[in-house]
């Protein structure tokens, strides 16, 4: 953890609090002049925080001895029970007490030289993690080391406290996790002070995957193994001089080239480097699927997420898919793709926590080779296997040339922006599927009449109509309503389960876990079963399809392989972007991947995937958004932070596997048994409940998304962002308004009704960056826009 130095000390509600930041400790005091009543008691406490830098244990002897001189006796009380701060210090007090039997220890001393006033529990000194920069300063609120210092005893003692649950314990400790209490001589050596004890605990603990661990221990001996492995670790890594500023060391810029490098032919020079960063830990990407606490249950989890997070939009983009070319792709086609590039994908691909799937602007892109192919009398198999190969020498060409290098000037606006188009497609084919269904039933002409709807077929009063599509059946848009919002309702409720005071955390996080699955299986229950009596459409399927008829490129005139280069062209653009932004927003620093990217070969890998498919007449797949940063958070072990009354989550590991993957795609491949039954019982308002369920979880963690919100939110409600912090507000709704331009563009064309409008969509895509870096540029300062639009 990386922490510049604090200029102004901070004041704050728990007394003297040094901050783990680098430079020499300050000197501290803490003065209380009260005034009592039988009433009430009024006071004043001074406090002042002091810089305290963190423990170097490659340089300093005392950090090592401290933990192996404490190892063995380290005072543990696991599971503690208590929320309350007076009980926690009491018990862990009295541990003292009862290992000191040689000593005096008073229970009443040592809680008068913690407490600065004990009646309001304010604690004289105390250590806490912090990370500080231009923004302020954000409190590590999940641990919490008092200091204790007693002329009775003539030797140190440290208890560490693991809470069954989180205690709200002061302003700057709303979710503490982790207690330590440091008990010391007053007269004692510099080097073996409380404080000087306090710093080595208090570096161990900085790290955030460490604390996991700690959490996750079941027996004391695990507990004191973990803290023996970290400082080994901490040694091991604080050696090294490039690694002193921190122990945390993240992934280099895969887009710089080394100096041996520079020298040699470009092409094909970002595919080797992305093979030789990712082949080392191959193997580890199998191991990590089944090693670690509680990853078969995140691992399980996943798979299951990822099966219906793509199976289900399979169906429904086969059914557009089906409509647009009349029955030339379909469900079947569609769940071959998805089965054979996703596990191609997982098993060769780089980066495997990308998700690859077929997608509502390849579908669009679809429709238009068709409207192409009919307005000039052309072979659509022909075509799409042409514009497809196209396509895929395109991409094989910018993999080569290291194109994937442009990404380096993708920033995080522009990846929201595209991020949020893309809910807003999954959210446009839900509510267009809904006023479609409304229109066919609930204004129906043949509800128009009095008479009632079980015998009503009736265009008017007068004349009969015998084709049941003219039926009045508003029972079906009602339940179609019903459904697809009680899909959204279920999933969000369990997704944000882990936010709610009920159950326990693991059972928490386990319904969290399998959101999705739940309330597809719990909304098709009601559908097909509950409410069977209402007869709701099947999707549309051709079980006689054949899956491997090559594509007669021989029928199509040379002018419409031309017409095919110039649309694969444009088709390339769309999986450029698509492809290197989902797999930036994968590999985002926030997500503390340790593996390393690979955007050259992920785009050599899906180009020949897609050619495979082409030649077959098979649907198209590339990364997916939302799919690919929720498979991700998926497999994260979160950690809830407090500021300031806000709640958020933070990374603190993710399992890197591509047995999520694996599994998932032979699953989906496995669906295809399973056609029509038993997975035409998953009603089609379910499928758009899904489709809305991936789009409001989306927006989680978007921060264009957040800063929207900032306009209709009070001022005094704002969050204790960074950016808030450190931008004027005028300038943050400025940088908001700009991106919503380039969003309202994209959607112009993105959803424009005329099909050669979507023609352009991809080259908008590559317009955001220049955009953002000439135009954006001159509007806002260069200092405001590195805090909005930094990672």
């Amino acid at each position: 953890m990386d922490s510049p130095e604090l200029e102004t000390p901070m004041e704050g509600p728990n007394g003297t609090i040094p901050l783990l930041a680098p430079g020499k400790p300050e000197q501290h005091d803490v003065r209380v002049s009260a005034e009592s009543s039988d009433a009430e008691q009024e006071m004043l406490i001074h406090a002042k925080h002091e810089r305290l830098p963190m423990k170097d244990f490659g340089a300093e002897v005392r950090a090592l001895r401290d933990v192996e001189n404490f190892l063995d006796r380290t005072m543990l009380i696991l599971n503690m029970a208590h929320v309350n701060l007076d009980k926690i210090l009491q018990d862990m007090v009295a541990k003292v007490r009862d290992a000191a039997a040689d000593e005096i220890v008073s229970t009443q001393e040592a809680l008068d030289a913690i407490y600065s006033q004990q009646s309001v529990q304010v604690l004289s000194k105390t250590i806490h993690g912090v990370t500080s920069d231009d923004s302020g300063t954000t409190f590590d609120q999940s641990w919490l080391c008092a200091l204790c210092e007693l002329p009775t005893v003539y030797r140190r003692h440290v208890v560490i406290a693991r809470l069954v649950r989180p205690a709200n314990l002061g302003a700057t400790s709303q979710d503490v996790r982790l207690v330590v209490l440091v008990v010391a001589p007053t007269k004692e050596k510099h080097t073996k002070t409380a404080l000087e004890t306090g710093r080595t605990f208090g570096t161990l603990l900085s790290d955030s995957e460490f604390r996991l661990g700690l959490h996750e221990a079941d027996t004391e001996e695990d507990f004191r193994s973990l803290l023996h492995q970290r400082t080994k670790d901490l040694i091991k890594e604080q050696s090294v001089p490039e690694n002193r500023k921190s122990h945390q060391q993240l992934n280099s810029d895969p887009f710089q080239d080394s100096e041996e490098e520079k020298g040699r032919c470009p092409l094909g020079r970002g595919m080797m480097q992305d093979v030789k960063r990712r082949l080392p830990h191959y193997w580890s990407d199998y191991l990590d699927g089944i090693r670690g606490p509680r990853t078969l249950q995140k691992v399980t989890a996943t798979i299951l997420f990822l099966y219906f997070a793509c199976v289900l939009p399979n169906i429904a983009f086969g059914m557009l898919n089906d409509n647009n070319t009349n029955g030339i792709i379909g469900v079947k086609k569609i769940l071959f793709s998805q089965c054979f590039g996703g596990l191609v994908f997982a098993l060769v691909g780089g980066q495997p926590l990308i998700v690859l799937l077929t997608t509502a602007p390849l579908a669009l892109y679809t429709k238009i080779i068709y409207s192409v192919c009919e307005d000039f009398d052309l072979d659509f198999p022909a075509m799409f296997a042409c514009v497809g190969l196209w396509n895929a020498a395109f991409l094989v060409l910018y993999s080569v040339t290291n194109l994937s290098k442009l990404m380096k000037f993708s920033t995080r606006s522009t990846e929201e922006i595209f991020s949020l188009f893309i809910t807003f497609a999954f959210s446009a084919d839900a509510i267009k599927d809904t006023i479609k269904d409304f229109n066919k039933n609930y204004y129906n002409p043949a509800c128009a009449s009095n008479a009632p709807a079980t015998n009503l077929s009736l265009t008017n009063a007068s004349v009969p109509v015998t084709d049941p599509a003219h039926e009045c059946l508003r029972e079906n848009s009602v339940l179609f309503l019903l459904l697809m919002l009680g899909t959204v309702w279920v999933g969000l409720t369990l997704f944000n389960f882990t936010k709610t005071p009920f159950l326990t955390a693991g059972k928490r996080e386990m319904l969290a876990d399998y959101a999705l699955p739940a309330a597809v299986l719990i909304m098709s229950f009601f559908g097909s079963y509950v409410f069977r009596h209402v007869e709701l459409a099947p999707f549309k399927y051709e079980a006689d399809v054949e899956l491997f008829r090559v594509a007669p490129l021989g029928r199509l005139p040379w002018p419409a392989v031309v017409a095919a280069a110039g649309l694969g062209f444009s088709l390339s653009f769309l999986f450029f972007m698509d492809q290197n932004i989902s797999s930036a927003l994968v590999n985002t620093p926030s997500n503390k991947l340790k593996k390393g990217p690979a955007y050259h070969w992920d785009l050599f890998t899906v180009a020949l995937i897609n050619g495979f498919l082409s030649v077959f007449t098979l649907p198209w797949v590339h990364a997916a958004l939302p799919h690919s940063p929720l498979h991700v958070k998926a497999l994260a072990d979160l950690e809830d932070r407090v500021d300031q009354g806000h709640i958020h989550q933070v990374v603190v590991r993710v399992r890197e596997t591509r047995l999520t993957g694996i599994v998932s795609h032979v699953m989906i491949g496995l669906s295809m048994l399973l056609l029509p039954r038993p997975l035409s019982y998953i009603p089609a308002p379910v499928l758009d409940g899904l489709f809305l369920y991936v789009a409001l979880t989306a927006l989680f963690g978007n921060q264009l998304f957040d800063r929207i919100c900032l306009f209709f939110t009070e001022q005094s409600a704002y969050p204790p962002n960074h950016y808030i912090r450190r931008v004027p507000q005028r300038q943050v709704h400025a940088f908001t308004g700009f991106q919503l331009a380039q969003l309202l563009v994209l959607c112009v064309f993105g959803f424009s009704p005329i099909p050669y409008m979507k023609m352009v969509f991809p080259i908008l895509l590559m317009c955001l960056m220049p955009i953002r870096h000439k135009l954006v540029t001159r509007l806002i300062a260069p200092r405001y826009l590195e805090a909005l639009d930094g990672h």
